[in-house]
């Protein structure tokens, strides 16, 4: 394996000084596609340090699929990074570090439950369009949530079986969250939460066929949304998101941890909102304790009043403002046909930076 892909194994695996308690070990997973040359069944699933046994004979006998789960985890992480782009906190990873976040996600804050939500349901996508791609011999297309077709319409391509791959986000992503604290708690509702997100927007698509494109017949089948709608739902679902406190119970097995909702007043949380239970940094400044970078030197918007803007991403600082020359292409023009010749064309721009 190459050194760089070891890291990152080892770094999504082993997260930070709380691993066990914060960082999905799953993460480990996040190879994509390298993982189809690794060969033998033993080297995959034995070379992934940490794994518990449910982890470990999940690997092992549903090892088609073990690419898709990878794939479905880096997903996760691309889509954090494009909801928080404009956030004090960026979902910002690490190269040259074990825990590819910092310690960020030893804390149990809205952007761990945010992070745990997503990464399980980009598994969970990710496993269910392999399936209907046909890449795997034990899953396929669903046939089980049909029904009769509706008027004008006939079932017929492939429906997505979301079911499958939310089983396999469940089965192997909550193996480790069987301790009776609260931060499993909270992990293992963040994880469902996510993977709801999934059932809750599939949705009728359908094909029209005939002369033309007259649509004499129109065959339709369940299908998966583009994954950024996942991603702009669970933001929201993050900025919502309810703040819990933890309770202890004496029961036979034990101390156990469980959650309940802070305040009272508020409409308690659902299985489809996000929990927390330990304030965020503020990320204004750098903390190697809390693994915040600061806003220093990122890009800030002048003209928005929201977070993005230079006054709450720089944290009252001031900003930098420099210009900037781009080449773009401009006067492009359609030949007859089928062409398009542009010119290139040299812009300027400001670019402002938090003091």
């Amino acid at each position: 394996m190459e050194p760089h892909l070891l890291r990152l194994l080892l770094g999504l695996l082993l997260g930070g000084t709380r691993a066990l308690a914060g960082y999905p070990i799953w993460w480990s997973l996040a190879l994509g596609q390298q993982y189809t040359s690794l060969g033998s069944q033993p080297l995959l699933c034995g070379s992934i340090p940490g794994l518990v046994p449910k982890q470990l004979r999940f690997c092992r006998n549903y090892i088609e699929i073990m690419p898709s789960v990878a794939e479905g985890v880096k997903l996760g992480i691309q889509e954090c990074q494009h909801q928080f782009r404009g956030r004090r906190w960026n979902c910002t990873t690490i190269d040259d570090s074990l825990a590819i976040f910092g310690p960020v996600l030893d804390k149990a804050t809205r952007e761990s439950a945010f992070v745990h939500a997503i990464a399980s349901a980009g598994v969970a996508f990710a496993v269910t369009r392999s399936c209907a791609e046909g890449t795997s011999t034990i899953c396929g297309c669903d046939s089980h949530h049909k029904g009769p077709p509706g008027e004008g319409w006939k079932w017929g391509g492939c429906s997505e079986d979301a079911d499958f791959g939310v089983l396999v986000s469940r089965e192997f992503a909550d193996a480790r969250e069987n301790r009776p604290d609260a931060r499993s708690a909270m992990n293992k509702h963040n994880n469902e939460a996510g993977r709801t997100t999934i059932l809750d927007h599939m949705h009728l698509k359908c094909k029209c066929h005939g002369l033309s494109g007259s649509c004499e017949v129109k065959t339709c089948w369940w299908a998966q949304p583009d994954f950024r709608a996942i991603g702009d739902f669970l933001k929201d679902k993050y900025d919502s998101a309810s703040e819990m406190v933890v309770e202890k119970h004496r029961e036979s097995r034990g101390w156990v941890e469980t959650l309940r909702a802070k305040y009272a007043l508020f409409k308690p949380p659902t299985e489809r909102d996000l929990v927390y239970y330990e304030n965020s940094p503020n990320f204004c400044e750098p903390n190697p304790e809390t693994g915040s970078f600061g806003t220093r030197d990122r890009t800030c918007n002048i003209t928005s009043h929201g977070i993005d803007g230079c006054d709450l991403l720089c944290c009252g600082r001031g900003h930098n403002t420099r210009t900037e020359k781009r080449k773009e292409k401009c006067h492009c023009v359609f030949h007859w046909c089928c062409y398009v010749s542009c010119q290139e064309c040299i812009r300027i721009y400001d670019v402002h930076t938090c003091k």
